[in-house]
C-alpha cells in the first residue's frame, strides 16, 4: 500500500485544512493526532507508519492537520474548539462521509469528546486514548498538572522546541532508541513554529471538558496506560466513569504514546469495538538470520565526549552499519546509542557484514561485540520478532569486545562460505533452553588482556602521542584533525592504533592512561 499518497484541501471557511484518506474498510474512522501534526512527516516513524497502516486495513482512516499545524493554513490567533470542530465536519463533507467514528490521542481527544457531544448525528463512535478532561489540576479533579507548572513548562517551550525532549514523557520506553526522538525533534519542528507551539500548549492546557462528558450518548472506548507520565491513569479513569456506557482499557504500560510495546494489544480492541469482531491474520514466519550489535563501554564514551560529541560519534556509528546493512541486504530492527539489531535472508552475509561494521568502527576508535544467531521468526506488523531475537541478543552478550559470535546453528549453515570459525565453548543462557556451542567468526584471535592497568604493546608513535593527548582533552578526530592539520580520515587511523597498541576499548582508557603518564 502507498501510504502517503499526498494531501488534499477542504475549505473551513477562509482556511484550507490538510487531509488524507487511506484505506477503504466499511467504517469511516477520523484520527484526531495530539498536540500538533504534521501528515506528511507523521508516515516517517515506522512504528507510527505501522499503527496507521493497521487502522487503515479495517476502516476508511481519515487524517487531518488542526489548522494552526502541519500543512493546514497558519492562522492567527489560533483556534478554538468550536473552530477545530468546524474543521472536522468540513473534513468530514469533502470525503462525503456522513457518519464516522472519531479517535482521539492525547489532547486531540479533548476534541473529540468534545464534537461527539456536539454532533452526535456524525459521529458512529468515541475512541479517546492517552487523553484528560482538564489538564490543570482543579477542585473535584486532583490528578492534572499544578498551575504554577504549567506556567513553567509553558514558558519554556520555544527554547526546547525541535530539540527532541519530552521523550521520557511521550516514550520512555523508546530512550534507548535516538531515532524516535529524532524524528519527535524534526516533527515538531515541521508542525508548528515555537511560539505556535507554546500558544497551542497554553490553550489546550486551559480547557476543561468535565462538564460535558456526561452528554456524549455515542459507544465509547477510554484506553490508556497505568503508568502515563503525561496524562495520569486516574483521568482515563475520570472520563470512562463520566461518559455512560464507555467501555475502559488500561494498559500496563509507561509509554503515552500507543506506537510501540502495546500497538498491537490497541489496536485490537480498536478493531473489535468498532467492527464487533477482532480480527487475527494468520502468523506469518521466515528464517531470519539476526544480527545484534553492542558498542563496548558506550556510557564511558558519551560521558567522556560529552552530549554533542557522543551524539555525532554516534550518528557516525549509524552511518557505518547502515550503509554495510545496504551492501548486504540487511534490515535494521533497531537502532540505538549502544548498538544495532538486524535481520538477514542469507546468514553468510549477515556475518560478514557483521565482521565489516566491526572493522569500519574501529575506525571510529569504537570497538563493538556481535552475536549472530538464525532462527524461526514470527512477522507481525512487518516487524519480526520472537526467540531467535532473544538468542542472538545472549549470543552477542557472551562475545568479547572485538568478537563475532554465531551460534552453532549459523555455523553450521555456512559451510563452504570460506568463513573460519574458532571455538568458544558452550553456554548456557537465562530463559533459553539447552546448552549453546558459541563459535567467534574470522577465525581465532587473541583475547584482549583484563588487567588492573593497562599493558602497552608497542610504543606510541610521536604523532600517536600527540593524538592520545588531544584525545584524553576530550577532543573528537574531527576537531583533533583541524587542532594539527591534518585529515579526519588519518586521525581516525592514528586512534585504531593507539587503541590496538595499548590494548584498549575505549577513549576513556586512553585518557586513564595519559593522566598517569
Amino acid at each position: 500500500m502507498d501510504l502517503f499518497t499526498g494531501a488534499r484541501y477542504a475549505r473551513s471557511g477562509e482556511v484550507s485544512i490538510a487531509y488524507q484518506v487511506v484505506g477503504d474498510g466499511p467504517i469511516d474512522l477520523v484520527l484526531v493526532l495530539g498536540w500538533v501534526s504534521h501528515l506528511a512527516y507523521v508516515w516517517e516513524l515506522p512504528a507510527m507508519a505501522r499503527f496507521l497502516e493497521r487502522l487503515a486495513s479495517f476502516s476508511r482512516l481519515i487524517l487531518f492537520d488542526k489548522r494552526g499545524t502541519g500543512m493546514s493554513d497558519r492562522v492567527h490567533p489560533l483556534p478554538t474548539l468550536e473552530q477545530r470542530m468546524d474543521d472536522v465536519r468540513a473534513v468530514l463533507d469533502a470525503v462525503a462521509s456522513e457518519r464516522a467514528a472519531v479517535m482521539g490521542i492525547s489532547e486531540g481527544g479533548v476534541m473529540s469528546a468534545l464534537f461527539a457531544a456536539t454532533y452526535p448525528e456524525r459521529t458512529a463512535a468515541l475512541i479517546i486514548n492517552g487523553s484528560y478532561p482538564s489538564r490543570l489540576q482543579r477542585p473535584g479533579f486532583p490528578w492534572g498538572m499544578p498551575a504554577a507548572k504549567f506556567e513553567e513548562r509553558t514558558a519554556g517551550v520555544p527554547q526546547i522546541w525541535g530539540t527532541g525532549a519530552g521523550m521520557d514523557a511521550y516514550a520512555p520506553s523508546q530512550l534507548a532508541n535516538p531515532e524516535v526522538a529524532a524524528w519527535w525533534g524534526k516533527f515538531t519542528q515541521m508542525s508548528a513554529s515555537p511560539g505556535d507551539a507554546r500558544d497551542l500548549l497554553r490553550m489546550n492546557t486551559l480547557i476543561d471538558i468535565r462538564d460535558i462528558l456526561p452528554s456524549i450518548r455515542v459507544p465509547t472506548l477510554v484506553i490508556h496506560a497505568n503508568q502515563d507520565k503525561v496524562a495520569p491513569i486516574e483521568a482515563g479513569r475520570y472520563i470512562a466513569e463520566h461518559i455512560p456506557g464507555a467501555r475502559m482499557m488500561e494498559l500496563d504500560s509507561i509509554d503515552h504514546w500507543p506506537y510501540f510495546g502495546d500497538a498491537d494489544l490497541v489496536l485490537g480492541e480498536i478493531e473489535e469495538f468498532l467492527t464487533g469482531a477482532r480480527s487475527s491474520a494468520a502468523p506469518e514466519t521466515m528464517l531470519a538470520t539476526v544480527l545484534c550489535t553492542q558498542v563496548t563501554q558506550a556510557g564511558a564514551h558519551a560521558v567522556w565526549l560529552g552530549g554533542k560529541q557522543w551524539t555525532d560519534l554516534v550518528d557516525r556509528h549509524h552511518s557505518v552499519v547502515r550503509k554495510a546493512l545496504t551492501r548486504y541486504s540487511g534490515r535494521e530492527i533497531e537502532a540505538g546509542e549502544k548498538g544495532i539489531t538486524a535481520v538477514f535472508d542469507g546468514t553468510a552475509r549477515a556475518i560478514r557484514c557483521a565482521l565489516e561494521i566491526r572493522d569500519e568502527l574501529l575506525d571510529l576508535g569504537l570497538r563493538i561485540r556481535a552475536g549472530v544467531h538464525a532462527g524461526e521468526c514470527e512477522v507481525a506488523g512487518g516487524r519480526p520478532r520472537g526467540m531467535a531475537l532473544h538468542v542472538a541478543s545472549t549470543v552477542m552478550a557472551a562475545a568479547r569486545p572485538g568478537e563475532v559470535v554465531v551460534s552453532s546453528t549459523v555455523k553450521d549453515l555456512v559451510v563452504g562460505s570460506g568463513l573460519e570459525f574458532a571455538e568458544r565453548g558452550t553456554h548456557e543462557f537465562s530463559g533459553v533452553p539447552g546448552s549453546w556451542s558459541l563459535f567467534a567468526a574470522g577465525g581465532d584471535q587473541p583475547a584482549p588482556v583484563e588487567l588492573p592497568h593497562p599493558v602497552v604493546t608497542a610504543a606510541l608513535s610521536r604523532r600517536e602521542r600527540e593524538v592520545a593527548q588531544l584525545l584524553a582533552q576530550g577532543l573528537s578526530n574531527r576537531e583533533i584533525a583541524e587542532r594539527l592539520y591534518l585529515s579526519e580520515r588519518t586521525v581516525d587511523n592514528h586512534v585504531h592504533h593507539i587503541l590496538a597498541k595499548l590494548g584498549f576499548d575505549s577513549r576513556v582508557q586512553v585518557a586513564t592512561w595519559v593522566a598517569r603518564k
